[in-house]
């Protein structure tokens, strides 16, 4: 008689997954962790080969006595003594610092001013936000000649604005005031729209919630400016000094062209308005004198770094 085995018979295990090959794993490795720094590697190649080897051939070149002929003797600091030791310098730095406030406060505080008006409901909003771009996209060329003719002793707007309240006329180009004012107004004039757009784009991501409420509790238009968009506002605003400050520091091309004439890279026949960018420039590049301009450029670079950091720990214990 046969018997039936009715027992249950064990199941197969299922069959395993293919074992990806060493290749595939190594670079599923570098795709999940060393993707990101790949995509950013670009940004700091290119930095690399255009800032900071420059920046370090700079300061090669400033220990050394380097004139057309090339490369001369190792002097170490000798440059850079002979600079602490220069009154010219010093004329350098105190007109752009002079320039840099003048040029700086007042472009800030009017962008502030202006966004806050360009983020009210207006007619032609959108015309009236694309005008604040123009100065921005007009060439600082034309700038410069616009308003070299605008403060001109004898023919310029300005002067002859002040002759209608019985105002002498004045040199705008003979004095440190009179000039630094006038290479202010350019540098104002150009930027203020661009900070402003700045300042609109940081107040339109504001709750609007935050104005009702304040404006539910009796607060003025001023108190909400005061508490409300400026504390909002405060990284667009360390931005903008901070960028204001390492523009001001590289201030060139307007003194240059308020300046015309052969005095125009000394920044007047007394230097009255000659900035450390033009004086680097007229060491290196008229005098020849590359190893002193380039002790002139690092100068530069240290300035920008302790304002810029001065800035940064000012805005901080702000905040």
């Amino acid at each position: 008689m046969a018997v039936t085995d009715v027992r249950p018979r064990p199941v197969a295990p299922p069959p395993r997954a293919p074992i990806p090959p060493l290749r595939h794993g190594f670079l599923s490795l570098v795709d999940t962790r060393w993707s990101p720094y790949l995509f950013i590697a670009p940004f700091f190649v290119i930095f690399a080969i255009f800032g900071l080897f420059p920046l370090a051939y700079t300061g090669w070149v400033s220990l050394h006595e380097w004139d057309l002929g090339g490369a001369g003797a190792f002097i170490g600091l000798d440059n850079y003594t002979t600079l602490f030791g220069d009154p010219d310098f010093w004329n350098a730095v105190v007109n752009t610092l002079g320039m840099l406030v003048l040029a700086t406060v007042p472009q800030l505080l009017l962008a502030m001013v202006l966004a806050s008006l360009l983020n009210q409901k207006l007619r032609g909003l959108t015309l009236l936000r694309m005008g604040v771009v123009l100065p921005i996209v007009t060439s600082v060329a034309a700038v410069g000649i616009v308003f070299s003719q605008i403060f001109d002793r004898d023919a310029g707007m300005v002067n002859g604005i002040l002759g209608l309240f019985d105002v002498a006329p004045i040199d705008w180009r003979a004095d440190k005031w009179s000039s630094w004012t006038a290479i202010a107004t350019m540098v104002n004039w150009r930027w203020t729209g661009y900070n402003a757009l700045i300042y609109l784009a940081a107040m339109q991501s504001i709750p609007r919630e935050l104005y009702e409420a304040a404006t539910v509790d009796g607060a003025s238009k001023v108190r909400q400016f005061r508490s409300i968009t400026v504390p909002m506002i405060r990284p667009s605003i360390i931005f903008t000094v901070i960028v204001s400050t390492i523009a001001g520091m590289q201030l060139f091309t307007e003194p240059l062209i308020f300046g015309q004439g052969g005095y125009a890279i000394s920044g007047g026949s007394l230097r009255q308005f000659q900035t450390l960018s033009m004086y680097m420039f007229e060491k290196a590049f008229r005098d020849f004198d590359y190893g002193y301009g380039s002790a002139v450029a690092w100068m530069i670079f240290l300035l920008i770094t302790l304002l810029a950091v001065v800035n940064f720990l000012v805005t901080r214990r702000g905040n």
